[in-house]
């Protein structure tokens, strides 16, 4: 048990330090605190001694140094039950300190800030406040480390049951917190200061992720798993975890995975578009002149993989296409927002999540990293992908593509990119027919997207997220009643391919951009 006699406050967030000081005060702790905040608690009437006045030293250099002293950190580290500790804090005149209430200065909310300067970033890189808070986390035994406002009434309620003591599990798990607190903390120092400073060096030699813990989920992808969902706290644009939950069951893994899958489709489109996604791949997308046509449109490219589906819109959610996802069974529907009589429709069905995320759906720059965890280490990637243009796309057949034809490519593209490798994608004007996901076999990937979209495959546009190794996925297209093909060419057999699409009397165009997703 730790006896708290002597607390030090030092907080920049002072949200409840008022009343939480005055506990402590009213058990007879005594506190030592600092400038602003020792200002505060004088103004509030709780008994407070400044630390310069303890220390004997000024607070100088516009605040830059205030607790980085002996007689602070000799108080905070000395280990309570060592007989030579302890003689020389007597020899010293330094008094223990047994409770560190220390929250960091702003860093985060500053470069959040538009236009925020360099200097004004680094004066809110805290010093004092990291040190006092590690130096107190190292002797958890003997002192009790606070970081977190939210804890307060815990630790007044302990102090209250332990006749003015904190356990040695609770101190333990106090330092934990402290220390994830610290890390998190330059992580986002060293994440802002390697933009700024290596603009050109898209990666950096260690990273630090500070992701915060959002949420505990009931369970993983399957039930027998644990999982849980962190946030990048410092990313403030549309995604699954800045969107706000308006009705339905809470969250799983897999829901969003698939959220997260669905709202990257539609952020690629201008024009009303829906995705309809089941196991992080769509069944079907489409763009249309409403966002309820283009959903009723892109359920019906595969009805039978959507049932369960989660769906992404890229404009508000009114009532027709309310009317519209009434009638099938979906799991969860992101989009900016809900007309009221849309919401209330949808949230007749008691398990249906509906997500708005506030603002516009749309791709924002800079894309950010892509990453993927691997036993025993991160791969980072860039998440950008080139435009694809029709006006430089290389037609490499005899028969040219109509225009029609070169916007249903580029249409494709877009969503092909979102598939999981191997995959083909047959579409008609703005809408996917067919989609062939994640097989070892291209040419199973044809035969998948085909038999998927029936008599739609005839004059469709084949998208492929990689050459055609051999003409024998050409020669299947054919069958199918493909009108024309894009790929991004460069097998060794490009030859072989492009002679086998002029006999089918087919148009092909290379891309020059592979678009694999693993």
């Amino acid at each position: 048990m730790i006896k708290i006699n002597r607390a030090l406050i030092s907080v920049s967030d002072k949200q409840g330090i008022v009343e939480f000081a005055r506990g402590l005060a009213d058990l007879k702790v005594e506190i030592l605190s600092t400038g602003g905040t020792a200002k505060l608690l004088k103004e509030n009437g709780v008994p407070v001694k400044l630390v310069s006045e303890y220390t004997k030293f000024p607070e100088m250099l516009n605040g830059r140094v205030k607790t980085l002293h002996p007689k602070v950190h000799g108080g905070i580290l000395a280990i309570r039950d060592s007989e030579r500790h302890m003689t020389q804090l007597k020899e010293h005149g330094i008094t223990p300190i047994d409770m560190v209430i220390v929250n960091l200065y702003p860093f985060e909310a500053t470069i959040k800030k538009k236009d925020v300067s360099i200097d004004e970033a680094i004066e809110n890189i805290d010093i004092g406040g990291p040190t006092m808070i590690r130096s107190a986390a190292k002797n958890h035994n003997g002192v009790a480390v606070v970081v977190n406002p939210e804890r307060y009434d815990d630790i007044l309620q302990e102090l209250k049951t332990n006749g003015g003591g904190i356990s040695s599990d609770f101190s333990s798990k106090l330092a934990l917190e402290a220390f994830e607190h610290t890390a998190k903390y330059d992580s986002v120092i060293s994440d802002f200061l390697h933009k700024k400073f290596t603009p050109s060096k898209p990666f950096p030699d260690v990273i630090g992720l500070g992701y915060e813990k959002a949420l505990d989920l009931r369970y993983g992808e399957n039930p027998h798993q644990q999982a849980a969902f962190y946030m990048n706290t410092r990313f403030s644009g549309v995604c699954v975890g800045n969107a706000i939950k308006l009705h339905g069951k809470d969250l799983s893994f897999n829901n969003i995975i698939d959220l997260d899958s669905a709202l990257d489709i539609v952020m690629d489109f201008d024009r009303p578009t829906a995705s309809v996604i089941k196991h992080t791949n769509p069944c079907g997308v489409a763009s249309a002149d409403t966002i309820s046509e283009a959903y009723s449109i892109g359920e019906a490219a595969d009805s039978l993989s959507a049932f369960g589906s989660v769906v992404g819109l890229n404009r508000d959610c009114d009532l027709a296409t309310a009317e519209e996802i009434k009638k099938h069974f979906v799991e969860a529907v992101i989009a900016p927002e809900f007309d009221k009589d849309a919401l209330d429709l949808l949230s007749k069905k008691k398990s249906i999540r509906l997500l708005k995320t506030g603002v516009p759906i749309k791709r924002e720059s800079p894309v950010e990293h892509k990453m993927m965890k691997v036993k025993g280490g991160l791969l980072i990637q860039t998440g950008d992908f080139p435009e694809i243009n029709p006006r430089s796309l290389k037609v490499v057949t005899d028969k040219k593509p109509t225009e029609a034809e070169l916007k249903t490519m580029v249409f494709a593209c877009k969503v092909l990119k979102h598939v999981k490798s191997n995959s083909i994608l047959l579409a008609q004007g703005e809408q996917t027919v067919g989609i062939g996901a994640g097989q070892m076999s291209r040419v199973d990937a044809s035969m998948i997207a085909a038999r998927k979209a029936g008599e739609k495959a005839k004059g469709s546009v084949m998208a492929s997220d990689a050459f055609f190794p051999f003409r024998d996925g050409v020669d299947a297209a054919a069958k199918f009643g493909v009108a024309a093909i894009i790929q991004p060419g460069g097998s060794v057999r490009d030859d072989e391919v492009i002679a086998a699409a002029n006999e089918h009397g087919m148009s092909m165009v290379f891309s020059g951009i592979r678009l694999f997703k693993h």
